[in-house]
């Protein structure tokens, strides 16, 4: 007996061993004769038993409705599902805002080289096309002086021209010149527009095979009743650059009719037009956008602002950024107009606000900083305006027009859409805002009136308030 219990012990240690940790590890025999499950054969002779096979084809069914039953439902998701509108076509000078350096010298030391060296900041700006000079040698009102292929010295040479071509075009900045002939009197075309068309033309085939982008003609209706005109026109359109090159002018002091006529007689790409002045009602401003809007494609139309008026207590800067980068067409702003200079400043202080005023000099240091937030209202403006498509190329809805007011829509298929609300008078406004899409409420988006119509918060959009000399851009989603 005490042999047979020892081997129990010895075969029960053997199952038992304790490991260096304390614990204890357990042998389980392979072969103790316990059965789990069915074998194979059981396996397959229950699978064909009635019961299974019903479930099986049941399953099977299932399966292949509920697949069939998602394809339906994608299918009519799918046809009912709102169309999305093509996106119309666009060109480069449609797609951001034209930056106006009419006086190299003035806005740079270094001429054409220092503009060069502030390309950055005009990518910072969110510029698309720079429309440059007149650069070309000429003497006032004298027509025999004129020689549209050569760059005067005070701003520097051909070659530093080209150079600021290329560097810009690595930037995504296209550049447009200026041919204005007679540009240092009233008279751009030495009061007979005929006398240089042939020149314009020649200048014009020389600069475009140099890979320029465009070319800029001031008073364009002087030049647009040439017999001429036909072979300047023709000079674009055989272009062989896969870059369409663009033929843009300007018009100063007409009526919205003649400014109406002489863009389907000219044919021109762009034509910059002239709005915004604060001595007129709002009600015939919406009249003007409105007319030229609804007879021509607003990829033609370019806005700018009359004289240097932006700066003036009478027009503050933000309220016309807002403006002009909300119309439809392309906004064309002259150098200094981000930071809102007056007639007469140098623009020599857009460079100076990169220094620090003294902290004794508060009015300065006080005049810096406003000027600082103007630009950074600049550019946020500029920035929305290339990210947001019904500012790109929506429709455009006239809401509300007052003797110194106006309020729009732009909107574009499901995308978010915008009001812009301007009041350049000296008294509150209250405009009441009234369109089939319109919600309730609508975000305020950028706002020149921090303290009534702050960013982001919800305001009502029956009864806009509208403070004196205040601008506010608002969004809201669409609404389905």
């Amino acid at each position: 007996m005490k042999d047979v219990e020892l081997k129990e012990v010895d075969q029960a240690k053997q199952l038992m061993t304790r490991e260096n940790n304390g614990c204890v590890k357990v042998t389980v025999p392979e072969n103790t004769g316990a059965k789990y499950g069915l074998s194979k054969d059981e396996l397959i002779q229950s699978a064909g038993t009635t019961g299974w096979v019903r479930t099986r084809w049941a399953l099977l069914v299932l399966f292949w409705l509920g697949w069939v039953g998602m394809l339906a439902g994608a299918i009519v998701i799918i046809v009912q599902a709102p169309r999305c509108k093509p996106i119309p076509e666009m060109n480069w000078w449609n797609e951001g805002l034209l930056y106006k350096i009419s006086d190299v010298s003035a806005f740079s030391d270094n001429g054409l080289k220092g503009v060069e060296e502030k390309l950055d900041y005009l990518s910072q700006m969110k510029v698309k096309g720079l429309v440059l000079g007149p650069i070309h040698t000429v003497q006032a009102d004298q027509p025999d002086t004129l020689n549209l292929t050569s760059v005067k010295s005070e701003v520097g040479t051909e070659n530093e021209l080209e150079s600021l071509l290329e560097q810009a075009h690595k930037k995504g900045i296209s550049i447009v010149l200026n041919l204005t002939p007679n540009y240092e009197k009233p008279s751009g075309w030495f009061k007979n527009a005929t006398a240089v068309a042939e020149k314009i033309r020649e200048a014009c085939a020389y600069w475009l095979t140099k890979g320029f982008d465009g070319i800029f003609l001031s008073d364009l209706k002087d030049i647009a009743i040439s017999h001429y005109w036909p072979s300047i026109q023709v000079i674009f359109n055989q272009t062989d650059n896969t870059k369409k090159v663009a033929l843009m002018g300007s018009v100063t002091g007409l009526p919205v009719d003649e400014v109406y006529l002489l863009l389907n007689r000219s044919g021109v790409d762009l034509l910059l037009t002239e709005l915004a002045d604060p001595a007129e009602s709002g009600g015939r401003q919406a009249q003007a956008i409105q007319k030229l809007y609804s007879g021509h494609l607003q990829t033609s139309l370019g806005w700018s602002l009359r004289g240097r008026s932006l700066g003036s207590p009478a027009a503050p800067a933000r309220l016309f950024h807002t403006l002009l980068f909300t119309l439809p067409g392309t906004p064309v702003f002259s150098a200094g107009d981000e930071i809102g200079l007056k007639a007469g400043e140098k623009l020599q202080t857009m460079w100076d606000l990169e220094n620090p005023v003294e902290a004794t000099n508060a009015t300065a240091k006080t005049r810096q900083e406003e000027r600082i937030a103007v630009r950074d209202f600049f550019k946020a403006l500029s920035d929305l305006r290339g990210k947001e498509r019904s500012l790109l190329h929506g429709e455009y809805v006239s809401l509300y027009s007052s003797a110194t007011s106006l309020a729009f829509l732009r909107l574009w298929d499901q995308s978010e859409r915008f009001i812009t609300a301007v009041n350049w008078g000296n008294d509150s406004v209250t405009m009441k805002l009234t369109n089939s899409d319109l919600p309730a409420e609508a975000q305020v988006r950028l706002s020149t009136d921090a303290a009534n119509l702050a960013v982001d918060h919800k305001v009502s959009v029956e009864k806009l308030e509208l403070g004196p000399k205040q601008a506010v851009l608002l969004s809201y989603p669409y609404p389905g």
